[in-house]
C-alpha cells in the first residue's frame, strides 16, 4: 500500500457544494485536516446561491463532469477515445452493458459517459476512488475505477439504498473494496446483502460540536400568550420522505387556545405545494418559509426555537431518511426534538427520555404531541437537556473521522 503521502483521494458526489449536505462537507474537510490529498468529482454543478462557512476551508480542487452527454460531446467523445484504449475498459464496457439490460434508460448512458469523461481528466496521481452515495455517484464511480484499475469505496446514506435493487446493490458491494454507512439499520441491510458483511461498517456521520454552541437556557413559553408563542422549527428539504404534509395537517389539528409559531428552512420542489396548503388550512399567518440557508443562519434558528419537529416518513417510491444530521444539530444546542419512529431515529432519539417520537404518517398522534410539548416548556427543558446529553457523548464527529482516517491509510 502507497503511504498516506503517496496517495490522492478522488470524492465523488453528485452536487458540490450543496447546503442540504453539510455532512459530507464537513467530512472532505476532516479528511483533508488529517492529511488526505483530495479531488472532488461532481455529477453536476451547484444549484445553492449560497454555501457554508466550511466550504470555503475546503481547498480540494473540483472536476465537475458533464450533467448531460449532449451539453458537452467533445469531451465524452474525448474521453471514450482515451479510455478504450486503457487495459481495464473492456471490462468496464461489459458491466455497463450488464447494468444497461437491467436499467435501459438514458440515466445508465449517461453515468458510463460521465465515467469516461472522468477517467480522462482526472489527474493521473489519483491512487483510489471514494463516493458518497451508492446509486450515481457508485455507478460512475465503479466505471472509472474499472478503466484506471483503481480501487474504489463509498459511504451510503439513505435514498440510494432504500431505491436502488437489490442486485445492482449486490454488485457494487461485490465489486467495492470497503464502504460505510451511518446507521446501523443500513448496516444491518447491506451487509446482508454483501459477499463479505465485513466490507460494510457502521460510521455514524456525527457532528463537530465547535460549529454548535453549548445548550441555551429557554425562555419557559406554554402556549397560553398570543404575543409570545412557542416558537416551532424543522429544517429539511420539501421532499416527500421529510413529512411536511403530515406535519402541516398536525399543526392544524392543535387547539385553538395554543399560541404558536412553525418555521421552516430548507429548499425542495415540494415547497409550492406546501405554501399553498398552508393557506387551504388557515394556518398562513403562523407559518414562515425561508427557504435554504447557511449554516450560521441554521444554527441562529436552533437557538431562538423552542421545539424542533421532523416527521419523516417512507415515500412512495421506498426513500426514507438515515439519521438526519438535523436532529442531532437541534440536540446539541439542547433544543428538544419531536420526532416520528422510522429508519434510525430511534438509534439517537429514545422516547420520552432524550425527545419524543411517534409513528410516522400519523398526523393525529403528531398533533396530540405537539401539544402536550407546546403547553409544558418543563419537558421541553428536560428532554433538551438531557438529547444534549446523549448527542455530544455518542454522536461526536471525532469518532467516525478517526476510523475514515484508518481506511484510508493516513494513520495506522
Amino acid at each position: 500500500m502507497a503511504s498516506s503521502s503517496d496517495r490522492r483521494t478522488a470524492i465523488v458526489v453528485k452536487g458540490y457544494p450543496r447546503l442540504s449536505e453539510t455532512f459530507i462537507a464537513q467530512e472532505i474537510l476532516g479528511l483533508q485536516n488529517a492529511g488526505q490529498s483530495q479531488i472532488i468529482v461532481s455529477l453536476r454543478r451547484p444549484t445553492d446561491r449560497k454555501i457554508h462557512a466550511l466550504h470555503r476551508e475546503i481547498t480540494a480542487p473540483v472536476l465537475y463532469l458533464p450533467e448531460y452527454l449532449h451539453e458537452d460531446p467533445r469531451r465524452i467523445l474525448r474521453g471514450w477515445s482515451w479510455a478504450r484504449r486503457q487495459p481495464g475498459y473492456d471490462e468496464a464496457w461489459d458491466t455497463f452493458l450488464k447494468d444497461l439490460v437491467r436499467d435501459p434508460t438514458r440515466n445508465r448512458v449517461r453515468r458510463f459517459g460521465q465515467a469516461l469523461v472522468m477517467a480522462n481528466e482526472m489527474p493521473r496521481d489519483v491512487t483510489d476512488i471514494y463516493a458518497h452515495f451508492l446509486h450515481t455517484p457508485s455507478s460512475v464511480a465503479r466505471y472509472a475505477a474499472l478503466i484506471l484499475g483503481l480501487p474504489w469505496s463509498f459511504s451510503a446514506h439513505a435514498k440510494d439504498i432504500w431505491t436502488t435493487p437489490e442486485r445492482e446493490l449486490r454488485g457494487k458491494l461485490r465489486a467495492a473494496e470497503w464502504g460505510v454507512t451511518c446507521t446501523a439499520i443500513n448496516r444491518d441491510y447491506l451487509a446482508g446483502l454483501a459477499d463479505d458483511p465485513a466490507k460494510v461498517e457502521l460510521v455514524y456521520h456525527g457532528l463537530d460540536f465547535d460549529r454548535f454552541p453549548d445548550p441555551v437556557n429557554r425562555p419557559p413559553r406554554d402556549g397560553s400568550d398570543p404575543d409570545d408563542p412557542v416558537r416551532l422549527l424543522s429544517i429539511g428539504r420539501a421532499v416527500e420522505k421529510k413529512g411536511y404534509h403530515d406535519l402541516l395537517t398536525a399543526l392544524s389539528r392543535l387547539p385553538a387556545g395554543l399560541h404558536w409559531r412553525f418555521t421552516h428552512i430548507g429548499g425542495g420542489d415540494l415547497l409550492p405545494k406546501l405554501k399553498a396548503a398552508t393557506t387551504r388550512l388557515n394556518l398562513s399567518d403562523r407559518v414562515s418559509w425561508r427557504g435554504a440557508q447557511a449554516q450560521d443562519a441554521v444554527v441562529d434558528a436552533y437557538r431562538e426555537a423552542d421545539l424542533f419537529v421532523l416527521a419523516a416518513k417512507v415515500a412512495d417510491s421506498g426513500d426514507r431518511d438515515g439519521l438526519p444530521n438535523v436532529l442531532m444539530e437541534a440536540q446539541a444546542t439542547g433544543l428538544p426534538c419531536l420526532a416520528t419512529r422510522i429508519s434510525a431515529i430511534p438509534e439517537l432519539i429514545e422516547d420520552g427520555a432524550t425527545g419524543r417520537l411517534v409513528e410516522p404518517a400519523a398526523p393525529d398522534a403528531l398533533a396530540k404531541a405537539l401539544a402536550a410539548l407546546i403547553a409544558d416548556p418543563v419537558a421541553r427543558a428536560r428532554l433538551g437537556l438531557a438529547g444534549a446529553e446523549r448527542v455530544r457523548s455518542s454522536f461526536a464527529f471525532r469518532n467516525g473521522l478517526e476510523r475514515l482516517v484508518v481506511k484510508f491509510g493516513l494513520r495506522s
